[in-house]
C-alpha cells in the first residue's frame, strides 16, 4: 500500500516530468533542439542535464514527449479537439513561427520508421489520428456539397496531410514558401466541389 509520502513524492515527479516537457518545448521551439538545448532546458528547471533523464528513459523519449506537446498546443490554439481543415492554416503558421520545433517533427517522422524506434508508436497513431480527423471533417463537407464526392474522405485526407507534411519540408529549406497559404489554395483546388454553383 502506497503511503501519502510516496504518492506525494510521485506527484512532485510527475510534476516535474510536466515542466521538463514545457520548459523543452519553448526552448526548442526558438532555439532548436540540437547542440546545447537540453543544457539550457536543465539551467531552467535548475537540475543538472543528466538529471533531466531521471524522468525520461533517454533523449527520444523526452523529444517525443515534446512533440506531443506541440500538437497539444496547436489544438490549444485554435480551440478544437481535432485537426480539420480550417485549422490546418493556423497550425502551418505556428509551425512557421517554431523552426526549432518544425525541424525536430521533420527529423524525427523520417527516421522512427523502424517499430524498434522510441517514437514510432508516436507518428503511427499520430498520422492514424490525423488522417481520421480530416478525414470526418472533409465527409461532412462532402455531404453539406462543399467537397467534391468523387474521391474518398480518406484518399483526401491522406493527401492533405502529405501535401501539409511535403509544404513543410520545403519551407526548412526555402522559408518563402508559404504553408499556410499552399494549404489554402489545395483545399480551393484539390476539394471543391464538383458540381460548381451556376
Amino acid at each position: 500500500m502506497s503511503t501519502p509520502k510516496a504518492r506525494g513524492q510521485y506527484a512532485k515527479g510527475a510534476e516535474r516530468r510536466e515542466q521538463i516537457i514545457q520548459t523543452a518545448t519553448d526552448v526548442f521551439a526558438r532555439e532548436g533542439f540540437e547542440g546545447t538545448a537540453l543544457k539550457r532546458v536543465a539551467e531552467l528547471v535548475g537540475v543538472k542535464e543528466a538529471t533531466l533523464f531521471h524522468y525520461f528513459k533517454g533523449k527520444q523519449e523526452l523529444l517525443t514527449a515534446v512533440l506531443a506537446e506541440r500538437d497539444r498546443r496547436s489544438l490549444a490554439v485554435g480551440g478544437k479537439s481535432e485537426v480539420g481543415l480550417s485549422l490546418m492554416p493556423s497550425i502551418a503558421e505556428r509551425n512557421r513561427n517554431e523552426p526549432g520545433l518544425t525541424t525536430l517533427y521533420a527529423v524525427a517522422s523520417a527516421t522512427a520508421n523502424d517499430p524498434g524506434h522510441a517514437s514510432h508508436t508516436y507518428f503511427k497513431e499520430r498520422y492514424e489520428t490525423v488522417v481520421r480527423d480530416v478525414a470526418v471533417d472533409i465527409e461532412r463537407r462532402q455531404k453539406a456539397g462543399e467537397v467534391r464526392t468523387d474521391v474518398g474522405a480518406e484518399a483526401l485526407a491522406r493527401l492533405v496531410v502529405a501535401a501539409f507534411d511535403g509544404l513543410q519540408l520545403q519551407w526548412l529549406y526555402d522559408k518563402s514558401v508559404d504553408m499556410a497559404e499552399g494549404l489554402t489554395q489545395l483545399v480551393e483546388v484539390l476539394l471543391a466541389s464538383t458540381h460548381p454553383t451556376e
